[in-house]
C-alpha cells in the first residue's frame, strides 16, 4: 500500500514544504494538498519548491476543479512541473465544494469534469485537445510526459463516470462498509466499460490521529481533533441527499443518515480542527470516517482497506499532532502494514 500526506497550504509555505519533506524520509510516496484559492495560498506555487526539496515524493491536488483555472492553464501547470521534476505530479479533481461556493459559484457539473479530465490529461502528456473553439497542443511538452487525473466522487453518476474515465478513485473516507460498495461500484464501471478494473487505483483519504493507549480521555482528544471531517464531508453528502432525497437506493443510508442535525457550514472554519458547524458529528462517525487510536489500531484498519482493493491511504494531517502522526506512520504503521 501507498501513503499520502494531504495538507492545506496555509502559509507559511515552507511549513507545508518541511512536513512534506518528513514525510518522504518517513516514506509516505504522495504529497496532496486542498486546492482552494481564496481559502489557502496557491498549491501550484508551492508544488514547485516541495518538489525540488523532494527525491521521489509525487505531488498534486486533493482535489482541483475545472472552474477556478481554464483546463490549458491546469495542464500547461502541471506539465511544466513534470518537464522541471520528472513525472512526479498527479492531478486529482473533483466538483471544486470550497473552491467554487467561496467564490459565489455552484461546484462543477459531473459532465464538466469529465471534459476537462480528458483536456488536461492530452494537454499535459503533449497530446490534441479540443476546447471548444479550437483544437490545440502544447509543443514543448516532451515525450514520455503522463499525468495520471484521479476523481474523487461519492454519488453513484460519479463512481460510474470515476470507473468509466479515470485514472484513480478518490474516496474521502475510511468506512470500511461504505469502501466496500463505493469501489464495487467503481470497478464494475470499469469493466462494463471495456477497462481492466485493477487500471483504476483506489485512493482513500481521511485523517489520522495516533494515540499512546486506547484510554476514554486519549480517544475523546483524537475525536475531537478529527470532528471536522465529518463536517467536510457533509457538504457532498447534503448535496446528495438534495439530488436523491433522505432515503435513496442509490445512495447507502450509512452514508446519509448522520447528516440529520446539520444546520448550516461556514467555510471560514473549513478542514480545520475545533470547526465549531461540525457538532453534529457524532463519535460513531468520526470512528467510522477516519482512523484513531494506537498504532495498531491503524494498521488493523488499513490491513482491511488493502482487502477491499485500496491502493494507498491518503493522511489528512490537519490537528495538533503534525510531525507526531507523520513520524508514527513512518515508524510503525507503514513497516507493518507492508512487511
Amino acid at each position: 500500500m501507498d501513503f499520502g500526506l494531504v495538507l492545506q497550504t496555509d502559509p507559511p509555505a515552507s511549513r507545508v514544504v518541511s512536513l512534506m519533506k518528513r514525510a518522504e524520509r518517513n516514506g509516505f510516496r504522495y504529497g496532496w494538498t486542498f486546492d482552494s484559492a481564496v481559502l489557502w495560498q496557491e498549491p501550484f506555487v508551492i508544488y514547485s519548491q516541495i518538489l525540488a526539496n523532494t527525491q521521489k515524493l509525487t505531488v498534486g491536488p486533493m482535489v482541483t476543479n475545472p472552474g477556478t483555472r481554464t483546463w490549458e492553464v491546469t495542464a500547461s501547470t502541471f506539465a511544466t512541473l513534470n518537464d522541471m521534476f520528472g513525472n512526479r505530479t498527479i492531478c486529482g479533481i473533483g466538483r471544486g465544494d470550497s473552491a467554487m461556493r467561496v467564490a459565489g459559484r455552484k461546484p462543477n457539473t459531473l459532465a464538466r469534469i469529465s471534459e476537462a479530465m480528458k483536456v488536461i490529461r492530452a494537454l499535459a502528456r503533449g497530446d490534441e485537445a479540443d476546447l471548444g473553439g479550437a483544437v490545440i497542443r502544447i509543443p514543448w511538452v516532451k515525450p514520455g510526459a503522463q499525468l495520471p487525473v484521479w476523481m474523487a466522487a461519492y454519488g453513484p453518476k460519479a463512481l460510474k463516470m470515476t470507473g468509466e474515465e479515470a485514472d484513480g478513485f478518490i474516496l474521502q473516507l475510511a468506512d470500511l462498509y461504505l469502501t466496500e460498495y463505493m469501489v464495487k461500484a467503481v470497478r464494475d464501471a470499469a469493466v462494463a466499460a471495456g477497462r481492466d478494473p485493477s487500471d483504476v487505483k483506489v485512493c482513500v483519504a481521511a485523517p489520522a490521529y495516533v494515540t499512546e493507549d486506547d484510554s476514554p480521555e486519549a480517544l475523546a482528544h483524537a475525536r475531537d481533533q478529527c470532528r471536522w471531517f465529518g463536517g467536510m464531508v457533509g457538504n457532498h453528502v447534503a448535496d446528495l441527499v438534495s439530488k436523491y432525497g433522505e432515503h435513496s437506493a442509490a445512495v447507502p443510508d450509512e452514508l446519509t443518515d448522520y447528516i440529520k442535525a446539520r444546520e448550516g457550514y461556514d467555510y471560514a472554519h473549513h478542514g480545520r480542527s475545533g470547526n465549531p458547524d461540525t457538532a453534529f458529528v457524532p463519535d460513531e462517525i468520526v470512528d467510522r470516517f477516519c482512523l484513531i487510536g494506537p498504532a495498531e489500531k491503524h494498521i488493523e484498519k488499513l490491513n482491511a482497506l488493502r482487502e477491499l482493493g485500496v491502493d494507498q491511504f491518503a493522511v489528512y494531517d490537519m490537528h495538533d499532532a503534525q510531525e507526531t502522526v507523520i513520524d508514527a506512520y513512518g515508524q510503525q504503521v507503514i513497516p507493518a502494514v507492508n512487511s
